[in-house]
Protein backbone atom coordinates (compact mmCIF):
# COMPACT_ATOMS: atom_id res chain seq x y z
CA UNK A 1 0.00 0.00 0.00
CA UNK A 2 1.31 3.25 -0.53
CA UNK A 3 1.66 6.59 1.22
CA UNK A 4 -1.54 8.16 -0.33
CA UNK A 5 -3.50 5.12 -0.06
CA UNK A 6 -2.49 4.74 3.41
CA UNK A 7 -3.47 8.07 4.35
CA UNK A 8 -7.00 7.83 2.26
CA UNK A 9 -7.68 4.87 4.40
CA UNK A 10 -6.70 5.67 7.57
CA UNK A 11 -9.20 8.40 6.96
CA UNK A 12 -12.46 6.75 7.06
CA UNK A 13 -11.99 5.63 10.91
CA UNK A 14 -14.04 7.28 13.29
CA UNK A 15 -12.93 9.63 16.05
CA UNK A 16 -13.25 9.27 19.67
CA UNK A 17 -16.89 9.03 20.65
CA UNK A 18 -16.75 10.97 24.29
CA UNK A 19 -13.24 12.40 24.17
CA UNK A 20 -11.47 12.77 27.67
CA UNK A 21 -9.65 15.86 28.50
CA UNK A 22 -7.99 14.05 31.24
CA UNK A 23 -6.25 11.74 28.55
CA UNK A 24 -5.90 14.33 26.04
CA UNK A 25 -7.52 12.28 23.58
CA UNK A 26 -7.47 13.42 20.51
CA UNK A 27 -7.78 11.33 17.11
CA UNK A 28 -4.07 11.20 15.60
CA UNK A 29 -4.38 13.07 12.27
CA UNK A 30 -4.09 10.17 8.93
CA UNK A 31 -1.29 11.88 7.43
CA UNK A 32 0.86 12.30 10.44
CA UNK A 33 0.03 8.71 11.32
CA UNK A 34 0.19 7.76 7.62
CA UNK A 35 3.92 9.33 7.94
CA UNK A 36 4.91 7.61 10.95
CA UNK A 37 3.89 4.06 9.92
CA UNK A 38 5.37 4.20 6.77
CA UNK A 39 8.74 5.74 7.96
CA UNK A 40 8.94 2.41 9.79
CA UNK A 41 8.03 0.43 6.92
CA UNK A 42 10.35 1.88 4.72
CA UNK A 43 13.27 0.74 7.78
CA UNK A 44 11.89 -2.25 8.20
CA UNK A 45 10.40 -1.95 11.38
CA UNK A 46 6.87 -3.24 10.69
CA UNK A 47 6.29 -5.81 7.92
CA UNK A 48 6.55 -9.15 9.34
CA UNK A 49 7.05 -7.61 12.98
CA UNK A 50 5.34 -7.95 16.65
CA UNK A 51 3.79 -4.43 16.31
CA UNK A 52 2.45 -2.77 19.61
CA UNK A 53 0.61 0.31 20.06
CA UNK A 54 0.76 2.27 23.39
CA UNK A 55 -1.97 4.19 24.16
CA UNK A 56 -3.52 3.05 20.94
CA UNK A 57 -6.96 5.46 21.41
CA UNK A 58 -9.13 4.40 18.50
CA UNK A 59 -6.77 2.25 17.00
CA UNK A 60 -5.30 4.48 13.94
CA UNK A 61 -1.52 3.49 14.44
CA UNK A 62 -2.43 0.16 14.98
CA UNK A 63 -5.17 -0.72 11.97
CA UNK A 64 -2.38 1.51 9.69
CA UNK A 65 0.57 -0.82 10.86
CA UNK A 66 -1.96 -4.04 10.13
CA UNK A 67 -2.82 -2.54 6.59
CA UNK A 68 0.80 -2.28 6.12
CA UNK A 69 2.12 -5.87 6.55
CA UNK A 70 2.59 -6.47 10.24
CA UNK A 71 2.90 -9.93 11.40
CA UNK A 72 0.75 -9.15 14.75
CA UNK A 73 -0.40 -5.86 16.30
CA UNK A 74 -1.47 -5.07 20.09
CA UNK A 75 -3.62 -2.39 20.94
CA UNK A 76 -3.01 -1.09 24.84
CA UNK A 77 -5.50 1.49 25.86
CA UNK A 78 -6.65 2.59 29.18
CA UNK A 79 -10.34 3.67 28.37
CA UNK A 80 -12.70 1.09 27.07
CA UNK A 81 -15.06 3.69 25.29
CA UNK A 82 -12.06 3.97 23.21
CA UNK A 83 -11.65 0.56 22.65
CA UNK A 84 -14.91 0.18 21.46
CA UNK A 85 -14.42 2.94 18.70
CA UNK A 86 -11.08 0.75 17.67
CA UNK A 87 -12.55 -2.48 17.76
CA UNK A 88 -15.22 -0.84 15.10
CA UNK A 89 -12.24 0.72 13.31
CA UNK A 90 -10.62 -2.08 12.83
CA UNK A 91 -14.20 -4.24 12.05
CA UNK A 92 -14.63 -1.64 9.34
CA UNK A 93 -11.08 -2.89 7.50
CA UNK A 94 -10.52 -6.33 8.18
CA UNK A 95 -7.93 -5.61 10.07
CA UNK A 96 -6.88 -8.45 12.85
CA UNK A 97 -5.91 -5.85 15.84
CA UNK A 98 -5.52 -7.02 19.79
CA UNK A 99 -7.01 -4.88 21.50
CA UNK A 100 -5.90 -4.77 25.58
CA UNK A 101 -7.43 -2.66 28.20
CA UNK A 102 -4.47 -1.91 30.83
CA UNK A 103 -3.06 0.84 32.09
CA UNK A 104 1.10 1.86 30.78
CA UNK A 105 1.91 2.39 34.57
CA UNK A 106 0.83 -0.84 35.47
CA UNK A 107 3.46 -3.39 35.84
CA UNK A 108 1.11 -5.86 34.98
CA UNK A 109 0.84 -4.59 31.84
CA UNK A 110 3.94 -5.45 30.33
CA UNK A 111 3.04 -9.44 30.45
CA UNK A 112 -0.28 -8.15 28.43
CA UNK A 113 1.14 -6.64 25.76
CA UNK A 114 4.18 -9.16 25.67
CA UNK A 115 7.49 -8.72 23.74
CA UNK A 116 7.16 -7.06 20.42
CA UNK A 117 9.78 -5.84 17.44
CA UNK A 118 8.43 -2.26 17.38
CA UNK A 119 6.39 0.02 19.52
CA UNK A 120 4.28 3.05 17.67
CA UNK A 121 2.51 5.93 20.09
CA UNK A 122 1.53 9.09 20.11
CA UNK A 123 1.16 9.53 24.26
CA UNK A 124 0.41 12.58 25.44
CA UNK A 125 1.70 15.63 25.78
CA UNK A 126 1.47 16.71 29.30
CA UNK A 127 -0.43 19.32 28.55
CA UNK A 128 -2.74 18.40 31.01
CA UNK A 129 -0.64 16.53 33.25
CA UNK A 130 3.01 17.54 33.56
CA UNK A 131 5.79 14.42 32.52
CA UNK A 132 2.43 12.27 31.27
CA UNK A 133 4.64 10.52 28.44
CA UNK A 134 6.79 9.55 30.86
CA UNK A 135 5.46 5.97 31.40
CA UNK A 136 4.77 5.44 27.67
CA UNK A 137 8.58 5.40 27.25
CA UNK A 138 9.37 3.81 29.81
CA UNK A 139 7.58 0.95 28.52
CA UNK A 140 8.03 1.57 24.94
CA UNK A 141 11.92 0.60 26.32
CA UNK A 142 11.44 -2.13 27.85
CA UNK A 143 8.58 -4.04 25.35
CA UNK A 144 10.99 -3.56 22.07
CA UNK A 145 14.14 -2.42 20.64
CA UNK A 146 12.58 0.13 18.44
CA UNK A 147 9.98 2.91 18.90
CA UNK A 148 8.60 5.37 17.04
CA UNK A 149 6.49 8.15 18.73
CA UNK A 150 4.83 11.66 18.63
CA UNK A 151 6.01 14.31 20.55
CA UNK A 152 5.51 17.79 21.18
CA UNK A 153 8.31 20.02 18.75
CA UNK A 154 11.10 20.34 20.71
CA UNK A 155 10.71 17.73 22.99
CA UNK A 156 13.87 15.75 21.90
CA UNK A 157 16.09 17.11 24.08
CA UNK A 158 14.14 16.23 27.00
CA UNK A 159 13.58 12.52 25.62
CA UNK A 160 17.61 12.06 24.94
CA UNK A 161 18.06 13.20 28.42
CA UNK A 162 15.48 11.22 30.04
CA UNK A 163 16.36 8.22 28.12
CA UNK A 164 19.55 8.23 28.73
CA UNK A 165 21.57 4.87 29.51
CA UNK A 166 18.56 3.36 28.06
CA UNK A 167 17.92 4.51 24.63
CA UNK A 168 18.87 6.63 21.91
CA UNK A 169 17.46 8.81 19.42
CA UNK A 170 17.79 7.68 15.67
CA UNK A 171 16.43 9.72 13.95
CA UNK A 172 13.69 12.73 14.02
CA UNK A 173 11.17 13.47 11.65
CA UNK A 174 9.12 16.79 11.87
CA UNK A 175 5.44 17.26 11.14
CA UNK A 176 2.59 19.11 11.73
CA UNK A 177 -0.79 17.68 14.59
CA UNK A 178 -3.98 19.63 13.52
CA UNK A 179 -6.34 19.59 16.84
CA UNK A 180 -9.95 20.56 16.09
CA UNK A 181 -12.20 22.34 18.52
CA UNK A 182 -12.53 19.26 20.51
CA UNK A 183 -12.89 20.66 24.37
CA UNK A 184 -13.71 24.14 26.15
CA UNK A 185 -11.03 25.16 26.93
CA UNK A 186 -10.24 25.26 23.22
CA UNK A 187 -10.41 29.11 21.20
CA UNK A 188 -9.98 28.03 17.71
CA UNK A 189 -11.34 25.07 15.50
CA UNK A 190 -8.81 24.54 14.97
CA UNK A 191 -4.98 24.99 16.55
CA UNK A 192 -2.03 23.37 14.34
CA UNK A 193 0.55 22.23 16.31
CA UNK A 194 4.20 21.01 15.66
CA UNK A 195 5.36 17.78 16.48
CA UNK A 196 8.48 15.74 15.92
CA UNK A 197 8.46 11.83 15.36
CA UNK A 198 11.28 10.31 17.01
CA UNK A 199 12.69 7.01 16.40
CA UNK A 200 14.50 5.40 19.53
CA UNK A 201 16.36 2.39 19.51
CA UNK A 202 17.23 0.73 23.26
CA UNK A 203 20.49 0.40 24.19
CA UNK A 204 21.54 -3.57 25.01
Amino acid sequence: MKLKALEMTLQRLAGFSRPRAALEQYQTPAPLAARLLYHALMKGDIEGKRICDLGCGTGVLAIGAWLLGAGSVAGIEIDKDALLVARTNAELLEADVEFIQADVRDPGTIAKAGACDTVIMNPPFGAQKAHADRPFIDLALRLAPVTYGIFNAGSTPFVKTYTEGRGEIAERVGGSFPIKRTFAFHTKDVQEIEVEILRLTRIP
